[in-house]
């Protein structure tokens, strides 16, 4: 095929593409759309009535929870935390620190583990009223954690888990009395 085919057929194409875009713009010019106004259907609003919105249910206290907590509901809980977390002794830290005797620990201390400067700085021990408000909201009670964990809801699932800890210590901390 030579250069003079070559040029008809480009040429085909760009008037076909000219052809196309000065359609579009004299259908602009010809019609025009028009606002819808208020036509069509009105909606009713939402009432917001606080009476009949349902009040949150008040927990119950930790050291109530703690007292009908199931360390075995807890290790079936706590599979969802061993993804970044061991559990054994001595065991190995992965994206989050060994847990092994965790309740009474300094914050921000297991060795080896890189913790996050604002877990540095909460300063204290864990104890299971930390641990019960951490595992609710980790973000939260540590503002500028690194862990990415949204959280467990149910203050009867961390309960669980906080007995599940509680076995995991060579001298177990007794839960508060309630």
């Amino acid at each position: 095929m030579d250069s003079f085919e070559l040029n008809k057929v480009a040429g085909a194409v760009l008037g076909a593409l000219l052809l196309a875009m000065g359609t579009g713009f004299v259908a602009e010019l010809i019609y025009k759309p028009k606002p819808a106004g208020d036509r069509g259907y009105a909606l009713p609003a939402v009432e917001e009535n606080a009476a009949a919105a349902p009040a949150a249910a008040k927990e119950e206290p930790l050291p109530v929870r703690l007292a009908s907590a199931d360390a075995t509901k807890g290790q079936a809980a706590a599979k969802k935390c061993m993804a970044c977390h061991s559990f054994e002794k001595g065991g190995p830290n992965k994206v989050g620190p060994d847990l092994y005797g965790v309740v009474e620990r300094p914050k921000g201390s297991h060795e080896g583990f890189g913790y996050s400067a604002a877990m540095k700085a909460k300063g204290g021990n864990w104890t299971y009223e930390d641990l019960d408000h951490f595992l609710h909201a980790p973000k939260q009670y540590v503002q500028g954690t690194i862990m990415a964990f949204a959280g467990v809801p149910s203050g009867a699932e961390r309960a669980d888990i906080l007995a599940y800890l509680k076995t995991l210590s060579d001298k177990p901390v007794d839960f508060p009395k309630p």
